[in-house]
């Protein structure tokens, strides 16, 4: 089972996305966001609501090596690539361009992390669903709008579902 939960912010895609291995003997749980900083403390308040939302039992890997993360042999939850791609961008200098070859490096990373969604025995992923509104004002919303429909397109071919999550209500595409 490999599935890909899309959808909007606070639509719901999490807890359904946790439903999914709820009672399994044994999870990972990969999250590969940026690390919250003491700054930030919207987004330090989400990861909190996260960890303190998963079961005691569940292993969580805090990491952007998502290919590396993901065990073909245990049940792995995902959340979220939207979070994966803005670290790996931040990583790689992409949202000033300044590094040559960074969109090849993604590429790879990408191809890498679709690689092991193949090869994953059970696997449930969360991204965004993006681009369904305005067009962002900004150049860095509009390349992260655009990698990310790119990364869903491609994690969507190597899932055997896709269930969108609108107001709490799942779609199975």
């Amino acid at each position: 089972m490999r599935i890909l939960v899309t959808g909007g912010v606070r639509s719901g895609k999490s807890r359904h996305a946790e439903a999914l291995l709820d009672g399994r003997e044994k999870v990972r749980y990969v999250a590969p966001g940026p690390i919250p900083s003491a700054d930030d403390l919207d987004w330090a308040a989400r990861v909190a609501e996260h960890r303190a939302r998963r079961p005691a039992h569940w292993e969580t890997v805090e990491s952007t090596d998502l290919a590396g993360a993901i065990d073909p042999a245990t049940p792995t939850l995902v959340d979220c690539l939207g979070t994966w791609l803005t670290a790996t961008v931040d990583e790689l200098d992409g949202w000033t361009a300044t590094l040559p070859g960074w969109r090849a490096e993604l590429d790879r990373r990408l191809a890498a992390v679709v690689a092991a969604v193949r090869e994953a025995e059970e696997v449930v992923l969360v991204t965004n669903e993006v681009g369904l509104g305005v067009v962002p004002a900004h150049a860095s919303g509009r390349l992260f709008r655009d990698l990310l429909g790119t990364v869903n397109q491609r994690i969507a071919e190597a899932c055997d579902e896709v269930h969108l999550v609108v107001a709490g209500r799942v779609l199975r595409l």
